[in-house]
């Protein structure tokens, strides 16, 4: 693990602000913006006091000691217990317990605004507080070339086939296959310019950048609020022109008619709530799927509400660990399914599929799927895009269902508007 060493005489303050406006607009330049937003609420944060990273199966206990220990060291003003008031880290984590690079970013500054009412957190050293800056402009893509990532697109249809064959010999039930993508640009990147772009054409998902990692994920892996927990789980995906539907209606109509995406939806659904359940008093699990409908593809989806215990209840992160990879993004069973990924992509995922957004020095916070996004580094950006596989799966519809997926990235590279 990698610890950044803790500043001396820092404070935290929170204060109440009027209305900032547009909180990706508060971004000021390229390095590393810090972003959770949804519609017009959210938070965004620049700067960085420290960092913790962490590889390993343990990798999420060791973060949350680590922020544990971090926020007890700090001197708190001005925080009224809301969540996301106060001290938060940004968070994003492999997908794989090998896999380098989950990490937790302290930003100096935040913004965040809820239900109408708006706040700045900064660390200072007794000085006043003050969050003016100048903002940078934000600096479009430009001329994009296309190339092959760690797995093109014949080698994918190949890893989906052989999963297939594997599912139909009885080996496991369902595994979640990804591919890459490299954009490359003629100069650097600027992640504000991509996560603008997917917040205007994805408003109900949760655009977020978190080191280096940009994107909007529909789908919400664990909220916790004021011992209240909930997950969004999304698996089962149709789009339009396939099966010759186009309409949002008959999309959904069709979706929720396929023995196959049930399936495979129940799986999902069924891998989070086993997860979960022995950690909540209380969870509540809908009995039948529904439909939501995105620019660019249809989900089934399933909104599941759980209670923690009163006496030590599991923090985010420790919720986090137990229902990381779901089925959505893993498989059934889960070990199997995941050793599976790992030998038919042949690629390390990085933070792709695994959890990202933020917490607070309660242990409250939101963590998404790291779903429709790029991971950008200097002139490059590498796209992904996955579909859950099962034993009725055709390798060609998955290919295409990865194609759409990849549509929302690609479209915000390319034409997106800060």
């Amino acid at each position: 693990m990698t610890i950044a060493p803790l500043p001396t005489g820092l404070g935290v303050r929170t204060r109440l602000v009027d209305d900032p406006g547009r909180l990706m607009d508060l971004l000021p330049d390229d390095r590393n913006p810090l972003c959770w937003v949804r519609g017009d609420d959210g938070i965004v944060g620049w700067g960085e006091v420290a960092r913790f990273t962490a590889i390993g199966p343990e990798r999420f206990a060791e973060a949350d000691r680590w922020w544990q220990g971090f926020v007890d060291r700090l001197d708190v003003r001005g925080a009224d217990g809301t969540a996301g008031t106060g001290p938060v880290a940004f968070a994003s984590f492999t997908f794989a317990d090998d896999s380098p690079g989950s990490v937790l970013v302290v930003p100096r500054v935040l913004v965040g605004r809820r239900d109408g009412q708006a706040w700045v957190t900064e660390f200072t050293r007794g000085e006043a507080a003050t969050a003016l800056h100048a903002v940078t402009p934000v600096r479009p893509s430009g001329t994009l070339r296309y190339a092959d990532g760690h797995l093109p697109v014949d080698r994918y249809r190949s890893a989906v086939a052989e999963a297939v064959r594997r599912m139909r010999a009885g080996e496991l039930d369902k595994a979640a296959l990804a591919h890459d993508l490299l954009a490359v640009g003629e100069t650097p990147l600027d992640g504000r310019f991509l996560l603008a772009g997917l917040a205007r054409r994805y408003p109900t998902c949760w655009s977020y950048a978190v080191d280096g990692l940009v994107g909007a994920t529909p789908e919400l892996l664990i909220r916790r609020t004021d011992g209240a927990v909930e997950a969004r789980v999304l698996a089962g995906t149709i789009w339009p022109g396939e099966g010759g539907s186009s309409d949002d209606a008959s999309l959904a109509r069709q979706l929720l008619g396929s023995t196959k995406d049930r399936h495979e939806h129940t799986l999902a659904v069924d891998s989070l709530s086993d997860a979960l359940r022995p950690l909540c008093e209380q969870l509540h699990v809908p009995a039948v799927p529904s439909v939501i409908a995105l620019h660019n593809v249809s989900h089934l989806s399933s909104d599941v509400h759980g209670t923690l215990p009163t006496t030590e209840p599991a923090s985010l992160l420790q919720l986090a660990a137990a229902v990381h990879p779901t089925a959505a993004v893993g498989g059934t069973p889960r070990k199997a399914a995941v050793a599976l990924i790992a030998e038919l992509e042949g690629m390390d995922r990085g933070r792709y599929a695994g959890p990202v957004g933020w917490v607070d020095a309660d242990g409250d916070g939101e963590l998404g799927v790291a779903l429709r996004c790029a991971q950008l580094e200097g002139t490059v950006a590498r796209l992904f895009a996955g579909c859950g596989v099962v034993a009725d799966s055709d390798p060609d519809t998955e290919v295409r269902e990865a194609a759409a997926k990849l549509v929302a990235v690609r479209d915000a590279l390319e034409e997106g508007e800060s």
